[in-house]
């Protein structure tokens, strides 16, 4: 095993992973009836796919050449069966919540400085009140020239009166966007909007197992097929952040159902706009777990942490968005994942909710 080829280490990895999701498939066979047999009383929600129960590799694979750090190590998980959005919340959906409840947005809110600087270094100092008005962060489309690709404030530009129904900025609005994802939504938006609609986020492992599809240790949601990325997932080509070719056929933010499913009738789970997971994103949590056996049923990290914002609490964000690109985030992958703060929102973040058949049978 020392001197093992690359190929060699491959396969016997491979073999490992085939032996262990053989083992766990028979311990389950009893248990898996009985849900199946429970699901198959429930009707699926409209606009939902089942996800079955399954034992997969989460986290980095063996050959993805743009793994980062804190998506390793890969390790096995097996999740139960639940339900997920076939696409990613949409304006139209999120309208339909906001009419019948009259709920504002952390977007549309007053700032409370108070309640800000808390979440800021020490002695950080209070911007002039025309600054902080409520709003939210939008891509800059003019960057013309990048000189720190480390400083990304270089392309994200504070939009005051950016919000859900004004994406673009006070002089946008939905007209024509019905089918466009929601964006601009912090994480207590989404939470609300599961609750009116009797649902929740998913976890990191949920939205994994729903990303693989039928698979168990793809990179991405089609396979592991690089080069068919422009025609399965809106991300960015030609130069980032200064120049978009549009190969996949659109410059930014996309109608959901543009591009094909995954394997079980999934849209966008690669891209458009990345998706906030209930998980909670610390950097070091793969390296804290225990690894020698499948987790089951995980819900990440006890608290979060990123040394580049120790200040704030983030979620993970899952499946990247039109931004992607591989010289920068690579994150078209499903391993990938950032952190964002639970009050921040912007113009390309969305979700997608899940429902479990225990959750529907208490209705």
């Amino acid at each position: 095993m020392l001197h093992q080829s690359k190929s060699e280490s491959l396969h016997y990895f491979s073999f490992v992973l085939l032996a262990f999701l053989s083992l766990y498939s028979c311990k389950n066979i009893k248990s898996e009836d009985a849900k199946t047999k429970e699901t198959s009383e429930i009707k699926t929600p409209e606009g939902m796919i089942w996800v079955a129960s399954k034992t997969f590799l989460q986290g980095a694979k063996e050959t993805d050449k743009y793994v980062m750090p804190r998506e390793k190590p890969g390790h096995l998980v097996t999740v139960d069966g639940f339900y997920i959005d076939a696409t990613e919340v949409t304006n139209k959906q999120y309208t339909a919540f906001v009419d019948a409840t009259k709920y504002v947005t952390v977007a549309e809110r007053k700032i409370d400085w108070e309640e800000m600087k808390t979440q800021l270094p020490a002695n950080t100092a209070k911007p002039h009140d025309s600054i902080l008005q409520p709003g939210s962060l939008i891509f800059n489309k003019d960057v013309s020239a990048v000189a720190d690709m480390n400083n990304y404030g270089q392309w994200w530009t504070w939009k005051i009166g950016a919000n859900w129904k004004h994406p673009e900025g006070p002089d946008s609005n939905l007209e024509g966007k019905e089918n466009y994802p929601i964006v601009h939504i912090a994480l207590e938006d989404a939470m609300a909007y599961c609750k009116w609609a009797e649902r929740r986020l998913p976890t990191e492992s949920e939205w994994e197992s729903a990303a693989q599809g039928t698979n168990s240790d793809a990179i991405f949601t089609w396979g592991n097929d690089a080069t068919i990325l422009n025609a399965n997932a809106n991300t960015w080509q030609g130069v980032f952040p200064t120049r978009n070719d549009s190969k996949d056929g659109f410059e930014f933010i996309s109608p959901v159902k543009s591009y094909p499913p995954n394997s079980i009738g999934l849209y966008d789970m690669t891209g458009n706009v990345w998706e906030i997971t209930s998980d909670l994103f610390n950097v070091n949590y793969y390296k804290e777990i225990d690894t020698s056996k499948p987790l089951l049923n995980p819900k990440g990290a006890n608290k979060s942490y990123s040394p580049n914002n120790p200040y704030q609490t983030e979620n993970i964000m899952k499946g990247g968005s039109f931004l992607c690109h591989d010289s920068y985030c690579a994150s078209f992958r499903i391993s990938a994942k950032m952190g964002v703060s639970a009050d921040s929102g912007s113009d390309h973040m969305g979700f997608r909710t899940v429902t479990t058949a225990e959750m529907l049978s208490k209705k």
